[in-house]
């Protein structure tokens, strides 16, 4: 079969992009002695997910319990939840898949500590707890230079049921950009990821002279990631402390933010979505504007870092040359509308690929995405957690 064959919108995944972005994460991941535990939120396949496995990936890591369980009933073992659980109904799923494999989740707070605490210790079990770091992002976490913090995680350290495994951050601020007058967008990456990795490690430090036991025994594990963030990560020793792992999820395909970060080209981005021309009307002042089949249910609406429109239509998807006077300046919820400056050779029933502003939210629409050989469909890819979000 042909990726022309296919009926559109289609999500295809480039075969040799694909194994090329997983082999180059691994390889850093080697340089660095760190072990890649990739966030599955990308991609949501259990195929995809064996793929990073097979590449040297140790454990996965997963956003809900939902995905969670997809991936335990696959055969993984050792999965980390890089959230803040709460609620006894998501600790009893939890509790059932410690039976097969390996749990860990986030706590940043009392109120979630405690009510894990009550419900592991009832059921006479003991669960790994990850302690979810703010180094600067400002999402969850508790503060890696507050005194509290330390006394946060020894209090968690000694409750019955948990057991503090390691401490976990997430470097959104790193899609943010330059921060200040004259800082390249590779200098921002680098502050990003340096305050990452040097906030982590103090506050572990902290941990081992406060008594955290994993930290005293020199077993904890410290856990970072964000896509951008690792182009510039570079592991150290800080009193005895390193990195110990990373949990990339936006790697294996790119998209129009990571290119516009500079984190990668447009040949690195493994996932396109297939659209057709479907209506085409000219404007009074001589521009075009065509219409594709995927809207907001498809493409979302999610920008991208100084980014124009909704994706960017590639003029060449073998050699991945954007079509830059093509602009996705709208969308409703199936019409992707697109406007072109002067005239078009794009005509109704003329197929293009476009590379999303974000691949990770894209994926979540669809039930199966299509891996592909330039124009020949190698196979279909379930999406076996599509729409997990509980």
């Amino acid at each position: 079969m042909f990726a022309s064959d296919l009926p559109t919108p289609a999500v295809l995944i480039e075969k040799s992009r694909l194994e090329s972005n997983l082999a180059a994460m691994q390889s850093k991941a080697k340089s660095e002695g760190v072990a890649v535990r990739p966030h599955t939120k990308t991609h949501k396949s259990v195929f995809i997910a064996g793929l990073q496995q097979d590449h040297g990936a140790q454990g996965l890591t997963v956003a809900k319990v939902g995905e969670a369980e997809t991936f335990a009933a696959a055969g993984f073992t050792d999965i980390r939840l890089a959230y803040a659980l709460y609620g006894d109904e998501k600790y009893a799923r939890v509790s059932k898949l410690l039976a097969t494999c390996r749990i860990s989740f986030c706590v940043d707070t009392r109120e979630g500590a405690q009510a894990a605490s009550d419900f592991f210790s009832k059921a006479d079990q003991i669960v790994d707890v990850v302690i979810e770091t703010d180094i600067g992002y400002h999402r969850c976490g508790v503060l890696w230079d507050n005194p509290e913090s330390v006394a946060f995680a020894k209090w968690v350290d000694g409750l019955p049921g948990l057991r503090v495994c390691g401490i976990l951050t997430h470097a959104g601020h790193a899609y943010y950009g330059p921060q200040s007058e004259g800082e390249t967008l590779a200098e921002s990456l680098k502050r990003v990821s340096n305050q990452e990795r040097d906030r982590m490690l103090e506050f572990a430090v902290g941990l081992r002279d406060a008594g955290v036991q994993a930290a005293v025994k020199g077993d904890l594990e410290i856990s970072i990631g964000s896509t951008p963030s690792l182009r510039y990560f570079t592991n150290t020793t800080h009193e005895g402390f390193r990195i110990t792992e990373i949990r990339p999820g936006n790697y294996v395909f790119h998209d129009k933010t990571q290119v516009n970060l500079g984190v990668c080209s447009w040949e690195d981005c493994a996932l396109t979505v297939q659209a057709t021309v479907f209506s085409k009307h000219k404007n009074d002042d001589g521009s075009e504007r065509l219409f594709l089949d995927s809207g907001k249910k498809v493409l979302t609406s999610d920008g991208a870092y100084k980014a124009e429109g909704f994706g960017q239509i590639m003029y060449d998807s073998k050699a991945m040359v954007p079509m830059p006077h093509a602009v996705i300046n709208a969308l409703s919820e199936e019409h992707g509308w697109v406007r072109v400056r002067g005239g078009s050779t794009l005509n109704v029933g003329d197929t293009v690929r476009v590379v999303p502003n974000h691949s990770c939210v894209v994926v979540n629409t669809q039930p199966v995405m299509y891996l592909v050989d330039g124009e020949n469909v190698v196979s279909t890819i379930q999406v076996d957690a599509q729409s997990k979000v509980v």
